[in-house]
Order: C-alpha cells, then structure tokens, then sequence
C-alpha cells in the first residue's frame, strides 16, 4: 500500500470517510482514463494518509467520468473542507502548419473540469467549480503549469546538500575529480618493494627489530614479475565486446570496481559504450552529427603494470600485454595510444590569426581525444561542472578553444570537426598524425556576412560558467554577447559575485577585443508567477532575485515582488527586459507585457539542437501580437550544464548604422524589435522597406504590403519558407537548402503583423521551425489590432496570477500585498478597457466574480 505520511497529523482536522466507485487498480478498466493515469495511479497514496498536515483517508476513489457519483459522509461540522483530487491529461493537437493552437496553455487554463456540490442534512446545497490550473491540475504536471489556488500534495520540504547526508565530508566536491589516492584512511598499511639482488636463492625468514618507535608489519608477500610492482603506466584504452545478450553494467561496487572487467596490478578508470562514427564518409556528414552507441561495445580505459590481467565474467582471463599486442581475440581489442603530443592551430583564413573555435577529435575507435587541459569524461550534471566543453546529448564530445591548444594524438588517422557559428562553414576533415607530426594548422572560412551588415549575435541566458569561460565559449561559437545570469536557487545563489552593474567583460576598456562580449545581469523568478531576465542594468543588483518559496526561492519567502515591478525597475536603471524561456512558467508575464514592461520573449534551446523553436512557443507569442502588444524575439539557451552549447539558438539584432557595436547599441537593436531567432539560417525581412519590428501606418480601408525576404545557412540545411500573418501561415514556399529569397504582396484590410518563418532539417531528423523574425505590425486606421478570443485568455492569466497571490501564495506584509495586487489589477483593467472599447464583451471571470465580492 502506497501510504503518504510527509509529517505529523493536525488535530484541527478530521477525514470523511467514503465509499467510492472504483479502485487505483481498477482505473485501468474504466471508460474516458487514459493509459498514463491508470498507470501512474498504482502509485497513488492510499490508506491513511497526511499531506500538509492534514489528515485523510484515501481508499476507494471516486472516478467522475462521464458520471455522477454521491458519497455519504458521517455528519462533521467544518470551516474548511480540504479535497485531495486530480485531474487526466488533456493534450492539445497541432494544426494543419503544425503550430500547436493552445490558446488556453497545455495545462486547460480555466478550463472547468468537475463541479462539486456540497450537501447539509437541512437539505441547502453549495455549487462549487473545479476548474483546471486554479482547483485543480493534472496528475502529471507539465512544467510551468502550476495551479493558482491549489497545491500538490506534497509540502515542500528541506533538501540537504551532498555534504549534509551520510555520505564522506566534502564528497560532493571531491567526486568531481573522479580520483581518489586513497592514502588517507583511519588505518594505512604502506607497501615496499624491494627488489632482490639475488632472484635464485631461496628467503627463508625475516627478523625484524626496532630502532625508534613501533612498527607493525602485517604480511609479506613474495612476487616474480620483471618490473617495480607498485609502478602502473601511463593510460591506455581498449574496446570490450560484450558476449551477444548480455548487457553492459556500468555501476561500480564499493571499491570502485565493475562487475564485468577486473584488473589486478591496475584499475579499470571508465568503461563507456563505444561510438560509432561514419569515419568512411566522415567529410561529408554535417556538424554535431550523432554517432551510433554500440550498446555491446564498451571503450575502456585504464591504468595497469605490464604483467597484470584482466578478469572478465564468465571466469576469462586475458593478460594485458596480450591485449595490447592484440593477441587476446575478439573480447579485449587495443586502441592506438594517444602518445603524440601535437600543436593544434585554427586560424581564419581572411586574417590568417588563431581565432576561438569548438573542436572535436575522435580517433579510429570513436574514442574522444580531448586536449591536455580538458575533460576527457565530461560531466553533464546540473551545477557540477563549468568547464568549457560541450556533450551533445552526453554522446558526441566537443571542446572550446582560443586559437590554439596542446592534444596528445593517436599513430594514425584522426577526425576533425571545428566551428564557430553559423556564418562560417563548419569543417569536418580527416589528418594522418605520423611520429614526426608537431603542429596541425587548419583553416576556416566566413562564408556569410551578417556581422559585416550590423547583424550581431546574443545568447540572452546563460547560467553558472565564469565571466570568462562564458567569453571563451560565445567566441567559439561566434556569439557576440553573452548574457551570464546571476540567479538564486532555494538557498543557493550563483554567479552574484559576478555582478557589479556596471562592467562588460570583452570591451576594449576592459581589455578586450570588443567583439566578444559578456554581461552578468539577473535572472529573477517565482516558482508560479514566473520568470524574467534582467540584462545590462547599472547600478545595483535588483534583489530579492526570487519570492514566494521553493524551487526559486527559500522555503517560507513571501511573494513581495512582482516580475512587473522586477522589469520597471530594470527598466529605471538602464536595463532590457526579457521573457525566459517563453511561455513557461505560463502565469504573470501576461500582465507584464500587456502593461507594456517587457521587451522581448525568449525562445529557448536546452540542450536540443535538433528540436527547433518550439510551436507551442510561437503560438503563446502570437496571442500577443494579435493584441498589438509589439514585443521582439529572442533566442536564449538557459545555459545551465555541458548538454547544451552556448548559441544553439540564438538571437540576431542589427545595430544602427551610424553605431559602433556595443552592449548599449545591441539592447536598443533589441527593444526596436529589429531581431530574429535562429538555429542556422540567417535572413533578412522587410515589409514596404521597413526592416522587422516596424510599425506601418495605413489610412482607413488598408493597403498592399511589398514583402521582400532573403535566407542563407551554412549549418542547418533549409525546407521552406513562410510568411506568418497574425499567427496563421499565409505563404509557404519550397526553397533551396543553403540560399533563398523573394517576395510576396499581402492585402491587408485591417491591422495585421506578419513575419518570415523558415523550416529546415537535418538528414535523419524530422523537420524543424529553424528561424523566425520579430514582426512588422501594419496598423490601419480605425481598425484595432486586437484578437478578442486571445485577449480573453490572456485575462484568464492575469486573473490567474491574482488568483494565486490571493489564495496559496505566501503573503507578504498587507501593504506589499495590496501594492502586488494593485499591480496586476491594473494590467487587468488595462486589457478590459480595451476589450470594451472594442465593443467585445465576455462572460464574468473567477477574478471578476472575487472583485464583485470584495
């Protein structure tokens, strides 16, 4: 039996006790349950139960489906009745273009999904309204689609740190060096060996007497191998094939060892599957490419004397000199040591200087080889590592380079991959490294010139790397700006020491080339309102950087601050006001831009370079524009381990011409809206002349718009081309992978915005919305841009967020939270007025209904 106990039992509160309809096992064989709910609820608590402190009994449940089912409970007064309920999934489609139009959130905002009716033994009844992501949410929650007046059944809770559990002090530090002298033990027995001058003649004893001190001698033991016992060599790499079935078992026992291979005079230091690439057609594949994981292969490294042996399951022996003179079959292959040291060089050919570059090397095996002062193994966890490297799905292993570096090659051929960006054309080349081999020198090329039209680069949120590090990584991956976030979690805040409002690491004022450039700003987040980037604010860090408790801030932090009030007071002292990773979390950032407060949305990456910008995204964003809310795109990764790459999405925006480049010139470009989102392709769009986010103005009656657009990649391979109106696909056009370009005439009656969309896809993978740009709006006369159906949804957020804050929101002090209140209040009537204005009118919301009654 599943039962939940998160802490003591409240006397305040007594269970009803009822009968229902069916059972947790049986929800598999009711109507109108979806697989994944019968499921999950084999998991669901039962029994006598206590969540928040309050006590319940849950043993049959009530399955309300298409049904009407009425309990008995024994007579109980109450000033409260607590429900512990939840509700199935309710996805939504994607249309036709294959834009996901969910005007109301993945999580059914507002959406009514049961009533209740509250019956007394006088025969009065009371209607209550379970609607979805205010009284209830999903089993199975979607990130960002938190509920505004309930909340999951688990309280939050204290999660120690590493060093706080039973685990050695200081292990989670120490762990990340993935070695262990092991020499610091309550007990050590050192080890001497001695070699004997006289191998033939037999030891017959041993006298052992004292000089000073005590000694303890605990055992001898006689050996005949050629070499100093205690002296292991250098690393060395074999490939382990697996027996047919059996399946790699990667976790080690208490003393560091796997299951399936064994040394004795050495140790096994990694054993990972064994990639295979397309080395044949190496050339020809394209950047970030996936390898096959052979499931059945396992590259191992270690370290071992010259006479050790391997032991394998099964009872094999294999020794290691016969491993490495590749005479111990099939099962234990070599690898070609990496034993010369080489001078690696990239340099751009129209300069003919090093320049910084991503660099992957790999050698006939698949083995990674990854500079002297590089991660061979590269840590993909959150919060664990800042290296700066890149894992591609933890598979394809890649590094950060400026210029040059030092890398210990195989004999033999190795594979090549280096880029910077997507303006030049990543290569993939194949080298013969011979005993005379010193220096590789390779060149690249630009092939596109955005940068030299005022485009410049910006990945809008990273988090965690170091100033530094950060610079290091947008270099190599050609983005100009990087936009490093301080930020709390919980009780830990990262990268606050970075934060002085006022420097721009890269310029040349600070030494810097002044192209690449990196500015901490913050990131400032509520677990349910949302969350939003504050970038290249002066003056001090605006703080507190979270509210209203876990997982953003502490446990027991009231909502005193606003993501409205957080983007004015960007706004005060300088600063760009960004929407992260938009839409989620889906809640107050719909009162912020209808208040006009926020700059851009963000479209983000993680660590997928293959997903594209997310529909579900675009459509959210849609809604606003078809308000007129004019706010720009934006591409940012949430940066947050070595699974995603700085730039996999990214954003372009123009500088004025008569600006040089700077981190001011660039947030201007930016609150202009003359930006696009890209994976790849990089484009241009016009609309009357008009560069994107304009603002045309038409006379009474509309006009013609003269729309003229240009896209080229050198990365990701382009499908079509589309022309977005008001969020519907009005053109769609078959183009070239590498270069397009045209030209549409679009009669527009009434206001109306459009934008460029461009699909591409990699061989192998399904096809992806690659970029879009910001729009340009076309305002007629006399006609409103103004969706009614959008702007009700948007209400019902902004409703939502009222709701949360006035109900399970942690309350801050009465004035703060009337100041909140008044806020969102305020972004409310805003929208209202227009609507009425507008002559659209709507039935009565739940945060109408709580004003009429306040």
């Amino acid at each position: 039996m599943n039962t939940f106990q998160d802490g003591p039992a409240s006397p305040l509160f007594t269970p009803l006790v009822f009968n229902g309809n069916t059972t947790f096992e049986a929800l598999s064989n009711q109507a109108g349950v979806s697989p994944e709910l019968a499921a999950a609820a084999l998991r669901a608590p039962r029994g006598d139960c206590t969540a928040w402190g309050i006590p319940f009994v849950a043993e049959n449940p009530v399955l309300i489906s298409a049904n009407t089912a009425e309990l008995s409970f024994a007579p109980a007064d109450a000033k409260w009745l607590v429900f512990m309920h939840t509700s199935d999934l309710r996805p939504s489609e994607a249309g036709p273009d294959g834009l996901a139009h969910a005007q109301h959130g993945r999580g059914r905002l507002n959406e009514l999904a049961a009533v209740y009716t509250v019956l007394y033994a006088d025969g009065a009844q009371e209607r209550i309204e379970i609607r979805r992501r205010h009284q209830i949410g999903a089993f199975t929650r979607g990130w960002g689609e938190n509920c505004f007046q309930a909340v999951a059944h688990h309280r939050p809770m204290t999660l120690p740190a590493a060093q706080e559990q039973q685990v050695p002090p200081g292990w989670w530090g120490c762990s990340q060096t993935r070695a262990d002298a092991a020499d610091g033990h309550p007990w050590t027995n050192w080890l001497y060996a001695w070699q004997n001058p006289h191998p033939q003649a037999p030891i017959t004893g041993l006298r052992c007497e004292a000089a000073v001190g005590a000694v303890v001698l605990s055992a001898v033991s006689a050996g005949s191998v050629t070499e100093q016992p205690l002296r292991w060599r250098t690393r060395r790499k074999a490939v382990f094939a697996l027996p047919a079935g059996e399946a790699f078992l990667p976790e080690l026992d208490e003393r560091g060892q796997l299951a399936q291979i064994k040394l004795d005079l050495g140790n096994v230091i990694s054993a990972r599957p064994r990639l295979r690439y397309p080395n044949e057609t190496w050339e020809q594949g394209f950047n970030n490419q996936l390898p096959e994981k052979l499931a059945n292969e396992i590259i191992v490294e270690y370290t071992c004397h010259p006479e050790a042996r391997f032991y394998l399951a099964g009872g094999r022996v294999a020794p290691a000199a016969a491993v490495e003179a590749a005479q111990a079959g099939a099962t234990l292959v070599p690898v070609t040591p990496a034993t010369r040291r080489v001078l690696l060089r990239v340099i751009e050919r129209q300069s003919g200087q090093p320049v910084a570059v991503k660099l992957h090397v790999h050698g006939a095996a698949g083995e990674y080889l990854a500079p002297v002062d590089r991660h061979r193994i590269i840590n993909p966890a959150w919060f664990e590592d800042y290296s700066p490297d890149f894992t591609h799905q933890n598979t394809h292993s890649t590094t950060y380079i400026a210029g040059e570096t030092v890398i210990d090659l195989p004999l033999g051929r190795v594979y090549i991959e280096i880029s910077k960006g997507f303006e030049i054309k990543p290569l993939r080349i194949i080298r013969e490294i011979t005993p005379a081999t010193d220096t590789l020198t390779v060149e690249i090329e630009k092939v596109l010139p955005w940068r030299e039209q005022g485009w410049v680069t910006a990945d809008t949120h990273v988090h965690f790397l170091s100033p530094m590090t950060a610079m290091l990584e947008g270099a190599g991956e050609g983005v100009n700006i990087v936009n490093l976030l301080a930020s709390q979690w919980g009780e830990l805040m990262t990268n606050v020491g970075d934060f002085d409002g006022k420097t721009t690491w890269g310029t040349r004022e600070a030494g810097g080339d002044g192209e690449w450039l990196v500015r901490v700003g913050t990131e400032n987040r509520q677990h349910i309102l949302g969350h939003i980037s504050l970038l290249g604010y002066n003056g001090r860090v605006i703080a507190p950087m979270t509210t209203g408790g876990p997982d953003e801030a502490a446990l027991g932090d009231p909502v005193d601050m606003l993501l409205t009030e957080w983007a004015r007071q960007c706004k005060a002292q300088g600063g760009l006001v960004v929407l992260p990773h938009f839409p989620n979390p889906r809640a107050e950032h719909a009162a912020s831009i209808i208040a006009g407060d926020i700059d851009a949305v963000e479209m983000t990456a993680w660590n997928n370079l293959y997903a594209g910008i997310d529909p579900y995204s675009l459509s959210d964003w849609y809604r606003y524009l078809n308000c007129g809310a004019l706010v720009a795109a934006v591409g940012g990764t949430d940066k947050m381990t070595s699974m995603t790459a700085v730039g996999t999405v990214r954003t372009y925006a123009r500088i004025a011409r008569d600006q040089p480049f700077t981190y001011e010139a660039w947030m201007e470009a930016v609150r202009r809206a003359e930006t696009f989102v890209t994976y790849g392709p990089l484009l241009e769009f016009a609309v009357n002349g008009q560069p994107m986010g304009s603002k045309l103005a038409l006379p009474r009656g509309g006009g013609t718009l003269d729309i003229t657009w240009q896209a080229r990649s050198v990365t990701t391979p382009m499908t079509r081309a589309e022309l977005v109106v008001n969020g519907e696909i009005r053109e769609s056009v078959a183009v070239d992978a590498w270069n397009a370009g045209g030209s549409w005439r679009l009669r527009v009656p009434a206001s109306a915005w459009c934008a460029l969309l461009i699909r591409g896809q990699y061989p192998g993978i399904p096809e992806m919305i690659a970029a879009h740009s910001s729009p340009v709006m076309a305002l007629v006369e006399g006609s409103e841009l103004l969706a009614a159906a959008d702007a009700v949804t948007i209400l019902e957020q902004i409703e939502g967020a009222l709701a949360y804050i006035d109900t399970v929101g942690t309350r801050a002090e009465d004035a703060v939270y009337k100041r909140t209140r008044l806020v969102l209040e305020g972004a409310k009537r805003r929208l209202h007025n227009r609507m009425h204005e507008a002559g659209y009118y709507h039935a009565h919301t739940a945060g109408e209904e709580h004003e009429e009654r306040g």
